[in-house]
This record gives structure tokens, sequence and C-alpha cells, in this order.
């Protein structure tokens, strides 16, 4: 599966009064810290009555712990933000929505990261350009159906004429709107059905939370469940600005510990997209040092509200049956063990082992071993939930039986297969997640667009 993260995310750090959106803060005693994501995938649909739940449920959203709390209300759970989603025509089968648009009362503080494939949507380097161009933003449009992708100049017309009805209906200047696309690759979006559908969905933008949910389904694609999470934590400061520089820094440190470590098939699409707005009111101290506490907070809660959106999406992987966490611990650095955790979680072999519950622990140290980071081979331990493997390198005599048995309850539940490799005795710890292959996603791919 090509994932196309279409991710918007919306952050607001408001006083216990819910001030306003986005990621705005003024230095004050204590507060509410809110992160509002929604994240696009695959298919499904609602429309703009209150239908969502109808096409997909909400995906459980694994959250790693810390000092938050999940709250209801996804991208428009803080004030300020408005969301839509409805059927506008462009899917190929059903009436699922699929169109969402997300807005911002203000301009807000934008950043975006994208795909690495060289064959990069139309609205990809639609973003690139305007991003490099603004440091704001305050419109985001979504479409399934089509991904704009390999369309040549004519797809990239298309984006400018989409951004530019859409700001002519806002009210807004065209380089104010972002546009993503998910879809089948080589089809040109079904332009004249969105446009038509504009009118209608910028009357239905709603702060609400059937906004906020009929949009996270309309922009979705093969997904089995829709995705948004809002969290919520305390912190020393709020309402305060924090630079543009400073935020893009900080969306891209947590861009890689969350979308850039999760695998379905080892495919990179051509639409990967995650942007992410922060809007300051107040114009007071701005945040503008990663050292500083109130970074370090951010940066805490950013990364927990992408890892828990990524993992949703490699649990809702192409017929899949459970999540695969792998955790790698004692490389040099971060970025060491997370390469080794994203090459085991990318293992087809440990993929399919999983799905096959056969504890087949080889497959694992195969797959830490060509990740390209040095190791020692004697330093190498490998896990599975509580059962050890092997220690300092060396084989051990384990319950095949019980660690089957820990497999197949995971399959049966969609629950988490918990893979844990040490490889020495350095400070360096990273994660990465994927799903087990299963005969369901060749048969899922090959009907793709049949």
């Amino acid at each position: 599966m090509a994932l196309s993260l279409n991710n918007y995310i919306s952050v607001k750090i408001p006083e216990l009064n819910r001030k306003n959106k986005f990621c705005s803060w003024r230095v004050s005693s204590r507060c509410n810290c809110r992160f509002i994501v929604s994240s696009s995938l695959f298919s499904s649909t609602m429309s703009t009555e209150d239908q969502s739940s109808n096409y997909i449920p909400a995906a459980p959203i694994l959250l790693p712990e810390g000092p938050w709390k999940q709250v209801p209300g996804g991208v428009t759970a803080a004030k300020g933000f408005k969301a839509a989603g409805m059927y506008g025509g462009l899917r190929a089968k059903g009436e699922k929505p699929d169109l969402a648009l997300v807005t911002c009362d203000v301009d807000a503080i934008s950043a975006g990261v994208f795909t690495t494939n060289v064959v990069a949507a139309a609205p990809v380097i639609y973003c690139r350009q305007t991003l490099d161009n603004s440091d704001t933003a305050r419109a985001v449009l979504i479409n399934a159906g089509q991904a704009n992708a390999a369309t040549g100049d004519a797809g990239y017309q298309d984006v400018i004429e989409c951004a530019t009805a859409v700001a002519k209906l806002l009210q807004l200047r065209p380089e104010e709107i972002l546009i993503e696309s998910t879809g089948v690759i080589g089809q040109r979006i079904k332009k004249e059905a969105l446009l038509n559908s504009l009118p209608k969905l910028v009357d239905s933008l709603s702060s609400t939370i059937k906004g906020a949910d009929n949009a996270a389904v309309a922009i979705t694609t093969t997904d089995i469940v829709s995705k948004s999470v809002a969290i919520e934590t305390e912190v020393i400061t709020t309402d305060a600005l924090v630079t543009s520089d400073l935020w893009r820094s900080m969306v891209l440190t947590a861009v890689n510990r969350s979308f850039n470590q999760i695998t379905v098939d080892g495919d990179t699409s051509t639409n990967d997209t995650v942007i992410a707005l922060a809007s300051g009111t107040s114009g007071s101290t701005r945040i503008s040092s990663l050292s500083s506490y109130e970074a370090r907070q951010l940066q805490a809660c950013l990364d927990a509200v992408m890892q828990g959106l990524a993992k949703s999406i490699a649990w809702d992987g192409e017929g899949a049956t459970c999540l695969i966490e792998v955790t790698v611990t004692g490389a040099n650095n971060e970025a060491e063990a997370a390469k080794i955790a994203r090459s085991v979680a990318s293992s087809s072999l440990t993929k399919a082992a999983i799905y096959g519950r056969d504890p087949n622990w080889g497959r694992i140290a195969c797959a830490a071993g060509y990740a390209g980071i040095l190791f020692h081979p004697n330093d190498l331990r490998i896990s599975l939930g509580d059962i050890i493997l092997m220690d300092k390198g060396q084989p051990l005599p384990f319950d095949r039986d019980a660690a089957s048995a820990y497999l197949r309850r995971a399959g049966e539940t969609h629950d988490t297969v918990k893979i844990c490799i040490g490889v020495g005795n350095g400070q360096g710890q990273g994660q990465a997640w994927g799903c087990d292959l299963s005969y369901d996603y060749v048969k899922i791919n090959a009907e793709y667009t049949t």
C-alpha cells in the first residue's frame, strides 16, 4: 500500500477558558495545551449531515503515555477551526464523502513535510512552492478519488484553479490555500464535480465535532476506519507565538518520529503530505528556542499526536490483522535506532511470519542486521512481547507454543505485537510501526482500480 498521508494538524495551546486555536500562547500561570490533529488516508465518506459514522468507524488512537489526555473534537476541538466534509462525486464507487475543507480564522504559521518520491503529485509540488513563499496559510482543501499525480502540467493547472475557486468563496488570496489529494495515480481531479461542490462545502463549514468527523472520513481511501485525535495537556504558557523556523523544525522532527517510521509494504506514495498550522493571536512573547521548556513541551505533544495517528495508519493497513511495534535500544543515537526499527518493521518475511503466528526470530535478526547500522552481533537481544528469544547474540530456549499464542491473540483482537531489540549500550532509542502481511493485502491491491 502506498500511504498517501494527506494529514492536517491544528494545534491549540489555550488558557483554561479555551482561548484561541492552532498554536498560540502567552506566558501565564497554568493552562491547557490542546493539539488537534486529523489524518487522511484511504477511502470512505460521509455527507454533511451527521452520517460519518454510517460509513466507517473511528480508528483507535494508540497514544504514547505522557502528561496529556485525549479529548473529543478532532481538528475543530480548538476554537477558531472549522471543517466540513461531503460527497462531491469524485469517487468512482459509492457516495461516501470525498471532499474536505479545513479553515483557520486567522493567518496560521504553516509547516509541511512531503513525499520524497520524485514523481510527486501536483498538489505536493504546489504546496511545497506555496510554503516556500509564505510562512502562513488559511485553509486546506482535500479530495479523495484521484491522486492528481503523474498528470503533468494539466494536473498542476487543476490545482491552481481549485485553489483560486476556494479563495474566492472564502474571500482569501489563492496563495493562502493549500491543496491535497489522495486516490488513484495518473488520474486528474474531477475538476467540474469539485468546483460545483465547493459552494455547498464552504457553506457547511462548522466548528462542531460533526464537521471534524465528516472531514476525517472524506479524506480516506481504502481505510476501514477514519483517523483524528485531539489531546490536552498542562504547560506553563498559553497564547504565545511560535516562530516559523522553530515550528517547521519541530514539525519535521515529529514527522521523523512518527509518519516516517511507519510502513505497510515499503512503498512511498506520490502524495504523502503532512501540513501543520499554528496560529498566534496574542502578539506576545514568541517561543523561539528549541531548548526552552515550552518548546520541549510542544515537541512532546506534537510527537504524541503524530505517533498516535501514525500507529492507527499502520493498524489499518490493507488486510492487516495486527499492529507491529518495534522498539530498538542501545544504539549510538536516535537516528540509528530508528533506522534499525524501520528495517525490521518493513521486512516482508517478518510481517509474513507474524501473520502466520510463527515466532521465527531469525527474520527479525536478519532485518536488524541489514539495516545499514553497525553493531556487534554479540550485543543483539530480541524479545517478542515478554518472551526473550535471544540475548547477547545467543539463541535462547523458549516456549514456541506460548510465543505463537501471543501472536495469535494479537491477530484475533487486532492488537499490537511488540518486538524489542537491543543492539548495545548506547543511549539511542527509536521506534517504528508496521502491520502483518496477509492474503487480503494482495486481493485488495489487485482490485484497487477494477
